[in-house]
């Protein structure tokens, strides 16, 4: 039960930071009708984790304050 309620809160900050997330990753979107590459791909979700970590920090210490 409380490893459900540990999941929930994760998920819950991870859909609040999202905005913050990806602003700060500043990935362009894909022209309509253009996919990314598998490459293209993996080099972006690399960059959203970076970005993701440094919103979760940026939230903690402005909470902290």
């Amino acid at each position: 039960m409380a490893e459900s309620s540990d999941l929930q809160r994760k998920y819950r900050e991870f859909l609040d930071l999202m905005p913050l997330t990806l602003s700060l990753a500043g990935l362009p979107s894909s022209e309509p009708g253009k996919f990314f590459s598998e490459d293209q791909m993996e080099s972006r979700a690399i960059s959203i984790k970076h970005a993701f970590r440094t919103a979760r920090t940026i939230a903690r210490e402005s909470l902290q304050e």
